[in-house]
């Protein structure tokens, strides 16, 4: 967050998107529908340049089963046939390259000349030669690093492009749209994955948080211009992208992609880009402490007919106060002592530190999101209750991004702070010292969070 020089014009904190529509999260499931998947040949789907490594076998049985997935859907959602990539597929291995596998066109065609070397680190479709082309090198380190189902979504990414090389690029131009309209395809068809459709991949749930994690190294850099050439989003408008495919399908990716699309990629100030907008600690707890009462204490009364009566805050050292509801965790709510705490050294600090301000404002949120449900006379310790606080604490922090809070504070949203939740609870969220026996992933929290941030509080559960 950035403090303002000055205090901004009044703004009343809105009941903004409160008749949202309300969207489950759904697990993927891990079994094809023909049984075990099989490798795909490399005379059945010729890659050039392609070697021996396994890397280079799983990139190629994503490949065909992309081309199955689009041969399917490519008639249904966009009214033609599927035409296959007509330079095809290109493999370099750039810690070992060997030139001489490739044409004397190099990577691609006579029209769009790519030397091998410059593929390194790099995977790519080139419109003009149809083209998609990788560095299996790369492919390796993000598999390692990341998980073995990255690679595959970097593929359906890459192969999205090749789709819209067929049904056409943003007419705006703007790369921001093509990215994350690419990484939506990328969802749809990792869902269809996870269903069962595929012949040569399967999909094991917990490989979805590895996805979501991976997005990370694939956003923008924080504080970048959302509207550079390059510009692919930031982590949220990734991973938000992605959910719309996997939640909705190929309609959405389609449809929800044009220049009223919410991208929450911002250049930084140049004070931001000092502290890379992150406010004091003291500052957050302040802020974060009036914000929250003052927000729920104005949609609490629309969503359950009653008045808010806010919890207080308070910080504890290492061990949790003794009080039924926290039961020596990191973070929750006290019922009889209507108090959510908090452990200082062992969750706010870390996070603050290792990933920012937001962080801080997410662990702050998510235990007073228990408060409030439990003021509406809902569960608090169930997969139900995680859930729905996590949705809320999207929508609470949705208020920060729209500027509703401008009449109480003198600071408001910087780049970063909404992909610092992301990555609070991708890291923090499944930790039973946060939310203890839950069966929610880091996907399907990452997925709620989003759900309240774009859809509301309908959409979290506080009415019913």
């Amino acid at each position: 967050m950035r403090q303002l020089p000055h205090r901004a014009a009044p703004v009343a904190v809105a009941v903004l998107l409160l008749a949202g529509c309300a969207t489950d999260v759904v697990r993927g499931e891990a079994s094809p529908l023909a049984g075990a998947p099989v490798d795909v040949t490399a005379e059945e789907f010729p890659i050039t340049g392609v070697g021996d490594a396994p890397i280079d076998q799983f990139a190629r049985n994503a490949l065909a089963d992309l081309e199955q997935f689009w041969t399917q859907a490519y008639p249904e959602y966009f009214g033609e046939q599927y035409t296959p990539l007509a330079g095809g597929y290109f493999s370099v291995d750039s810690s070992d390259l060997d030139e001489s596998l490739y044409p004397d066109s190099g990577i691609g065609c006579d029209g769009s000349y790519t030397a091998p070397e410059d593929v390194a680190g790099n995977a790519f479709y080139d419109p003009v030669c149809d083209v998609i082309a990788y560095d299996r090198e790369m492919l390796q380190e993000l598999s390692d690093d990341y998980g073995r189902f990255l690679v595959p979504v970097v593929m359906a990414h890459e192969f999205g492009h090749a789709m819209q090389g067929r049904f056409g690029f943003a007419e705006s131009g703007r790369s921001i749209q093509d990215e994350t309209q690419a990484d939506c395809l990328a969802g749809a068809w990792t869902r269809w994955v996870a269903d069962g459709g595929a012949q040569h991949l399967s999909l094991r749930e917990p490989e979805l948080d590895d996805v979501v994690r991976g997005f990370l190294l694939l956003r923008d850099d924080v504080g970048s211009d959302p509207d550079d050439s390059e510009a692919h989003g930031s982590y949220f408008d990734r991973v938000s992208a992605f959910y719309d495919g996997f939640d909705t399908g190929l309609a959405t990716c389609r449809d929800a992609f044009g220049v009223d699309r919410l991208f929450t990629a911002a250049e930084f100030t140049e004070p931001d880009f000092i502290n890379q907008g992150n406010a004091e600690f003291d500052d957050i707890v302040e802020w974060v402490g009036a914000t929250l009462p003052a927000f729920f204490g104005e949609v609490f009364p629309v969503a359950s007919g009653a008045e808010f009566r806010a919890p207080a805050i308070e910080g504890f050292q290492v061990r949790a106060p003794d009080c039924d509801g926290l039961d020596d965790r990191d973070l929750g709510y006290c019922p009889a002592e209507r108090t959510v705490y908090i452990d200082e050294a062992d969750l706010a600090v870390p996070a603050y530190d290792e990933i920012g301000d937001f962080a801080l404002a997410t662990a702050m949120a998510l235990p007073y999101a228990l408060a409030v449900r439990e003021q509406a006379g809902l569960s608090v310790d169930d997969g139900e209750a995680t859930r729905s606080a996590v949705c809320l604490t999207g929508w609470y922090q949705a208020q920060w991004y729209t500027n509703s809070f401008a009449d109480l504070l003198p600071a408001e949203i910087s780049p970063g702070d909404i992909d610092e939740a992301v990555q609070f609870l991708l890291q923090y969220g499944v930790d039973d010292q946060v939310f203890p026996n839950v069966d929610a992933s880091g996907f399907e929290l990452v997925g709620a969070f989003r759900t309240g941030f774009l859809d509301g509080g309908e959409a979290c559960g506080l009415d019913r």
